[in-house]
């Protein structure tokens, strides 16, 4: 039972590393679909906006309040612009987004590619002599890697905005103080690892999602079996991995 489980989860891992092995050698090999590719954007990208600037508001304000009241015991209200800010930027904003991410565009990629696989339309585009990679997967994963680390930083910045307007309404902190704040804690190298992780959860989300679309069978319930095994294993993956990134960006940037 364990050893067929293990066999199991070690061809998965072999046939995504193909996938993806595919997936690089059509970046550099003609042609190009940079139509498809600008579509994907515009809509993995673009659709996750309205989103992503209520969960990075809302973030930020919820954890000002919560910090706020807390260190106001001891006096430490001053030092929660710090902490909201460096919390926000390296860590929830990160990976909120990439778990909004992946319950958004990882389940709707793998309906998408699933429901293309069971009507027989990849058959289809290979009969056409054309790569199923290289028209499907490509542009999708590019654009989740393009337009996931610019929702984090959006994220990010809206959540530091969030802070802002309940550090001033709740704890009458002035909004110079909180941006100097913002300005002397939060460097450069935080809103680099910040990308750096959205990037890789990026092309988590949107391989498996490919992957878990090409695997696709019975119909429409295949369909949403694969969009529900995308959101829980790129989850998962998000939140163990954040683990090891953020340990290896401490180790390089301190």
């Amino acid at each position: 039972m364990i050893a067929r489980k293990i066999k199991k989860n070690l061809l998965l891992v072999g046939e995504i590393s193909q996938l993806f092995k595919e997936f690089v050698h059509c970046l550099y090999t003609r042609p190009f679909y940079l139509g498809r590719l600008y579509e994907q954007i515009i809509h993995l990208g673009m659709g996750s906006i309205s989103i992503t600037l209520v969960i990075g508001l809302v973030t930020g304000m919820v954890m000002t309040l919560q910090f706020g009241y807390g260190l106001e015991k001891f006096g430490g209200t001053l030092y929660v612009p710090a902490i909201v800010s460096l919390s926000i930027v390296r860590e929830l904003a990160p990976i909120f987004t990439s778990l909004l991410v992946a319950g958004r565009i990882g389940s709707g990629i793998s309906a998408e590619i699933g429901a293309m696989n069971v009507t027989q339309q990849i058959d289809a585009i290979r009969a056409l002599g054309t790569s199923p990679v290289r028209v499907l997967v490509v542009p999708r994963v590019l654009a989740t890697i393009i337009s996931l680390p610019l929702l984090g930083t959006l994220s990010a910045f809206m959540g530091i905005v969030g802070g802002l307007i309940i550090a001033y309404t709740e704890f009458s902190m002035p909004v110079g103080f909180y941006v100097n704040k913002i300005l002397t804690n939060v460097q450069v190298m935080d809103i680099v690892g910040s990308m750096f992780k959205c990037a890789f959860f990026g092309l988590v989300i949107s391989l498996l999602a490919c992957y878990r679309g090409f695997q696709t069978t019975e119909g429409t319930k295949g369909v949403g079996d694969a969009a529900i095994w995308v959101v829980v294993r790129t989850s998962t993956i998000i939140l163990i991995s954040d683990f090891f990134l953020t340990k290896i960006l401490l180790l390089l940037f301190g």
